[in-house]
C-alpha cells in the first residue's frame, strides 16, 4: 500500500468513525426522548448516519477496485439542500414538543457540535489532498455534513428564545 492510499484509507476510516459516533448519539437521544416527534427526528438523523456509513463502505470497496475514480463517482451524487433536509426532519409537532425543553435544546446543540467536527475533518482532508477527485470527494463529504448542521442550526434558532425565556433569562 502506498503512502497516498494509506492516507486515504485513514481518512475514510475517520469518516466512518464520525458516522458511527453520530449514529450512536442520535439513536441514544431518540431512545431517551419521551416526546414522539422528538424521537422521530433523532431516529431520522440516526438513519441518515447509517446510510452515510454504508455509502462510505461502498466508496472503500470501489476505491480498492477503481482507485481514486471511486471518489469521482461518489462525489457526483446530488446532495439535498439544507432546507430540504430541515423540511424532511422537522415537523410542527417537533417544534411544539421541543419548545423550551432543555434536553432537546442540548441534544440539538451537541448534534451541531458533532456535525461541525465532521465538517472540519473533511475540510481539512480536502485541503491536504493532492488528487483532484479525492479533494472533491472530501469537499462533497463536508457539504453533506453541512446539510445536517444547517438543518440543526435552523432548529436551534427556533428553540433558542423560548429556552432562554423558560430558564428565566428573557428581557421581558
Amino acid at each position: 500500500m502506498t503512502n497516498a492510499s494509506s492516507e486515504i484509507l485513514e481518512i475514510l476510516k475517520g469518516a466512518y468513525a464520525i458516522e458511527v459516533k453520530g449514529h450512536t448519539f442520535y439513536a441514544t437521544i431518540a431512545e431517551k426522548s419521551d416526546k414522539p416527534a422528538v424521537r422521530e427526528l433523532f431516529e431520522k438523523l440516526a438513519d441518515d448516519e447509517v446510510k452515510h456509513q454504508e455509502f462510505l463502505k461502498d466508496v472503500l470497496k470501489n476505491y480498492e477496485a477503481k482507485g481514486t475514480a471511486a471518489f469521482h463517482l461518489a462525489a457526483s451524487e446530488k446532495l439535498p439542500d439544507s432546507s430540504a433536509i430541515a423540511k424532511r426532519l422537522f415537523s410542527e409537532k417537533f417544534a411544539e414538543q421541543a419548545r423550551g425543553a432543555e434536553f432537546e435544546f442540548g441534544a440539538v446543540s451537541i448534534g451541531m457540535t458533532l456535525e461541525n467536527g465532521a465538517i472540519a475533518h473533511f475540510t481539512s482532508a480536502a485541503r491536504s489532498a493532492t488528487d483532484a477527485d479525492v479533494k472533491n470527494f472530501y469537499k462533497f463529504l463536508a457539504e453533506w455534513e453541512q446539510g445536517h448542521f444547517d438543518a440543526l442550526s435552523q432548529l436551534e434558532e427556533t428553540l433558542r428564545e423560548e429556552f432562554w425565556s423558560n430558564a428565566g433569562f428573557s428581557r421581558s
